[in-house]
């Protein structure tokens, strides 16, 4: 079976050309085994491209443990150069259908006619609490105090170092985001602080994380701890979730410059569209074969 390896600013996947390669039936089987870093090509987990027939192809993709996303917004850049460049569909404006529903997105190929950037109309935000969703009462989640009490009642000494605020806002993308702001978003220990947020019974679907150090209202850094993934170098989805958060909260404008560890993402909230758009690179690294059981 014939894969491709890509990434988006360092957030990285194998694809799977589901046009013409023979699938298994064990899906998520094939994406722990495909993923690993250490037995398998390596990637933060597996997307299909493959036939739709609301689009010019439908993305499905898996994390690297194997669970079902309904989006990744640096996955679906690359998606979209996967099909431009292997010709599936030879347009600069494509429609993918994804697990949030159809997306827009506009390739821009450079002089030797591969796509290097991309701008995605990534839909309207999800801010309805219960839609996101988590258990808390309330329209929206905006600033609320963290689901952890201990943190709040004895904060640790990392929480006290990294100056992190104990309250968050959350944001669905078509998947679920919650965003922590902090004046030094280096110093936060996502692997400690991860897996409780991401499990925490509060958000009954899980959730990613992003810690967020703003800069100016134009411009911030983020650090992202991803639902089935774990740390991971760039979040599309959740840079958008962050984009959204710094209106709401009134820290960031609706143009923002996101530094992620992986490369930097360009969002915007226009005051007169209900959606968000994210414009970023796409990178095709290697392809290669994946030996079938």
């Amino acid at each position: 079976m014939r894969f491709t390896k890509m990434q988006g600013a360092g957030n990285d996947y194998v694809y799977i050309n589901a046009f013409v390669e023979a699938l298994p039936s064990d899906l998520p089987a094939l994406a722990r085994q495909i993923s690993d870093r250490h037995f398998g090509v390596g990637g933060d987990g597996m997307i299909l491209v493959g036939p739709s027939e609301r689009g010019d192809a439908r993305m499905r993709m898996f994390n690297n443990d194997g669970s079902e996303s309904e989006m990744c917004g640096n996955g679906i850049r690359c998606v979209a150069k996967l099909v431009y460049d292997h010709g599936i569909a030879r347009k600069q404006e494509l429609h993918i259908e994804t697990g949030r529903g159809v997306l827009k997105l506009r390739v821009f190929p450079n002089s030797t006619g591969k796509v290097e950037r991309v701008r995605v109309n990534m839909g309207q935000p999800i801010l309805a609490a219960s839609e996101i969703p988590t258990t808390l009462t309330g329209e929206r989640v905006i600033d609320a105090p963290l689901p952890i009490a201990e943190w709040i009642a004895n904060p640790p000494a990392w929480f006290v170092e990294c100056g992190i605020d104990p309250r968050m806002t959350c944001v669905s993308m078509g998947n679920p985001h919650v965003t922590i702001y902090c004046h030094d978003v280096s110093k936060v220990p996502l692997t400690t602080i991860g897996p409780e947020l991401e499990n925490a019974a509060t958000f009954p679907r899980r959730i990613n994380v992003h810690f967020v150090q703003v800069h100016s209202p134009t411009e911030a850094t983020m650090r992202t701890w991803e639902r089935g993934s774990g740390i991971t170098l760039a979040c599309g989805t959740g840079a958008c979730a962050v984009a959204v958060a710094g209106v709401l909260t009134g820290r960031t404008g609706r143009r923002l410059l996101a530094h992620l560890p992986g490369g930097d993402l360009e969002l915007e909230w226009p005051s007169d569209s209900d959606s968000v758009f994210m414009t970023g690179p796409a990178t095709e690294v290697f392809q290669g074969e994946w030996p079938q059981p």
